[in-house]
């Protein structure tokens, strides 16, 4: 039987606790529920995520069980206390080959939201995405991730404010929700809609991995998820030597973070955050995300398993020496595959830097045997044929005849970001799927 003693314990931490902990990855590796009350919050969040990729169409209770393994009456149970928070509603009437036709059930996005955040070295985006995923407010603005523990912190608590309230304004979240000074009184903390969120902390399971000291107002974010350039640990959501920044070495910024907004944050690798928001998109089980803007870096998803490696080091894909005694990278080396790419694409050469980013892309290809090369970032963004042609070229002169396409990543605008609140969502849905991607 799978050992479920981590499902509804909490991990001291404070506003933090256990969001970065693995607690959710000791609940059946597997899809199937299970029908034991313990496991309610394992169960609800298998019917969830069901729910979510079953889109507008909706999908019936006997297919729910069918699905899950679990009995139609756990089914009943678990969609009538959905419906009664607002987090399911009836999606129409479907034909039965046999007896009344079945009503079909959907998600409603809007019931809860996340922030993602993206700390690059020179520009913030935050985002504001329903259950969905869907972005329903953004911002992007520029900033100094230089500037100091203190700035950083303080910068990235006003765009959290400020994405929430352009989604009040737009009517997607209440305006009681905003956790301002003037609203944290009992208008956010004892409204009468506060059960649904208490419930996906809670009674949906998720309760124990974000583990906040109180419950969270109507409409209020379940937590941030925030993606800035590494090295880092996402354990302990501390930040190592960063490349060019050196002085985030060892500062606690998952825990001041959380303080700051008295919401959960989780902190992961930026290209980490791409590569799980973009690995429910496409086919393939193992690919590469190979992020280019102010640095360069990857995300790896192998097996279906977003790969960090034990202290997070998993991606450092820029920091390759593939040129001994080459000019100096910012990380201390010569002859990375950063400091080459970047110096061509300041001198305009992009037909080189396409060059350098496919040599180290079959390099990983001939490594790890992925299935697929995805390309992104803000300057892959701005020349995206040149670079996917490029790239494309010699990963296939390279690659010996096997065919891995290479393609500009798809999904949203701001695929670190969005990503970002991917942490945040994962185990909302489902806790195997939130264990081995968030």
């Amino acid at each position: 039987m799978a050992d479920v003693t981590d499902v509804n314990r909490g991990v001291s931490g404070g506003a933090n606790r256990g969001v970065n902990s693995g607690v959710i990855g000791g609940v059946n590796r597997g899809s199937a529920g299970a029908n034991l009350p313990v496991l309610r919050g394992h169960n609800a969040a298998l019917v969830l995520d069901l729910l979510r990729t079953a889109g507008e169409g909706g999908i019936s209770r006997l297919e729910l069980a069918e699905r899950t393994g679990l009995t139609p009456q756990a089914v009943s149970k678990i969609t009538a206390r959905l419906r009664a928070e607002g987090m399911a509603a009836e999606a129409g009437r479907r034909a039965s080959t046999g007896g009344k036709p079945r009503t079909v059930l959907r998600l409603v996005p809007s019931a809860a939201h996340a922030v993602g955040l993206h700390l690059d070295r020179d520009e913030l985006t935050a985002v504001l995405v329903d259950l969905a995923g869907t972005p329903v407010a953004v911002r992007r603005v520029p900033f100094d991730l230089g500037a100091g523990a203190e700035r950083v912190i303080e910068a990235a608590a006003v765009q959290v404010d400020a994405v929430r309230a352009a989604a009040v304004r737009s009517g997607t979240v209440r305006g009681d929700a905003v956790r301002g000074d003037a609203v944290r009184g009992d208008a956010v903390r004892g409204g009468a809609g506060r059960t649904r969120v208490d419930s996906l902390q809670a009674g949906l399971g998720v309760g124990a991995p974000f583990g906040v000291g109180e419950p969270l107002g109507v409409g209020e974010p379940l937590g941030v998820g925030v993606a800035m350039p590494g090295p880092l640990d996402h354990v302990t959501g501390v930040p190592r030597r960063v490349t060019g920044f050196p002085q985030w070495d060892g500062f606690p910024l998952r825990e001041a973070l959380a303080a700051r907004l008295q919401l959960p944050v989780v902190l992961d690798k930026d290209t980490n955050a791409a590569a799980l928001g973009l690995a429910p998109r496409g086919p393939g089980d193992s690919f590469v995300y190979l992020h280019l803007g102010t640095g360069l870096g990857a995300g790896l998803v192998l097996g279906g398993t977003l790969h960090r490696g034990a202290r997070t080091g998993a991606g450092e894909f820029g920091h390759q020496v593939i040129q001994l005694d080459g000019p100096l990278c910012e990380c201390g080396n010569r002859g990375c595959i950063e400091a080459l790419c970047l110096a061509a694409v300041a001198r305009g050469d992009l037909a080189e830097a396409a060059r350098v980013l496919g040599a180290g892309a079959a390099n990983l290809v001939g490594l790890l045997d992925i299935d697929r090369v995805l390309l992104g970032g803000r300057t892959i963004a701005a020349h995206e044929e040149r670079f996917v042609r490029g790239v494309g070229a010699v990963v296939a002169e390279r690659a010996r005849g096997t065919g891995i396409p290479v393609a500009a990543a798809e999904g949203g605008a701001h695929p670190v970001a969005e990503g970002a609140a991917q942490l945040v969502l994962a185990p909302v849905f489902r806790h195997r799927r939130g264990a081995e991607l968030g």
